[in-house]
């Protein structure tokens, strides 16, 4: 039951037990609704962040500028909520709508901001990213693609990489310097996209068989609200590399 979404390990189903009633057991179903409405509330508070950057960028007093506070405090706001989420689960059915909401100011800002170099670019991600959610959804219920372990150890240790790659590209920044190539337009910084963005595509599995296990060992029905917040981390890494990905494209045409 290895996954490499901070938000889903085995401990969390332990601690949790199994449902005292039977109308009180997680569900597939349930789980499934629960993420709608996540991913209904980040794209209506995206939505808002957004139209008020562009609103800022056609001349409106002070819209950018809320678009820039919106977006920092849904920063805050979705770090502060995620960490209560993950370390107090029976709160999710509360914290992680918040939690939603501040991923979806923050994404509307960043939206925003590639928007307005990159014309068309925010939905272009977001198209790309529900096809890409709808083919990993496809390929696990029909099990196409399975989460063996020898799948699970792989996605986790490419996630890993990355997260490495990362962590070091910012300290790095911290003194003026960077990772050559893969943050550039090149073939290579393109390349090192992709492969992200596959990976991130390839963590919805691993959080798709978590889900099901849940439904399996008969958790408490809070846990569907979990289960929904542990897949939305997952999604908005994913709309982030894909933003990224096609800035480069766009970037390597021009």
């Amino acid at each position: 039951m290895a996954t490499a979404n901070p938000a889903m390990n085995e401990a969390v189903y332990m601690r949790a037990g199994r449902a005292d009633l039977a109308n009180n057991v997680m569900t597939l179903q349930g789980c499934m609704l629960k993420t709608g409405i996540l991913v209904a509330l980040l794209l209506v508070a995206g939505a808002f962040t957004f139209t008020q950057f562009q609103a800022g960028l056609q001349g409106a007093a002070g819209a950018i500028e809320l678009a820039y506070g919106l977006g920092v405090a849904g920063a805050i706001g979705g770090l502060i909520t995620a960490l209560i989420t993950i370390f107090v689960p029976k709160a999710s059915p509360f914290t992680a709508p918040v939690y939603a909401a501040c991923e979806g100011l923050l994404l509307g800002m960043i939206s925003g901001i590639f928007e307005k170099q990159y014309q068309g670019i925010a939905s272009e991600a977001i198209l790309l990213s529900v096809g890409v959610l709808v083919i990993m959804l496809v390929l696990y219920g029909t099990r196409i693609v399975q989460a063996t372990e020898k799948f699970k150890i792989g996605i986790i240790a490419a996630t890993g990489a990355i997260c490495l790659v990362y962590l070091v590209s910012m300290v790095m920044g911290f003194f003026g310097a960077r990772i050559p190539y893969i943050h550039d337009s090149g073939p290579i910084g393109i390349g090192f996209s992709l492969v992200v963005v596959v990976i991130a595509s390839l963590n919805l599995i691993l959080d798709f068989d978590f889900i099901e296990q849940g439904v399996r060992r008969q958790a408490p029905k809070y846990m569907e609200w979990y289960g929904g917040f542990s897949l939305l981390v997952t999604l908005v890494w994913m709309y982030m590399e894909i933003l990224r990905l096609l800035a480069k494209l766009k970037d390597n045409r021009g």
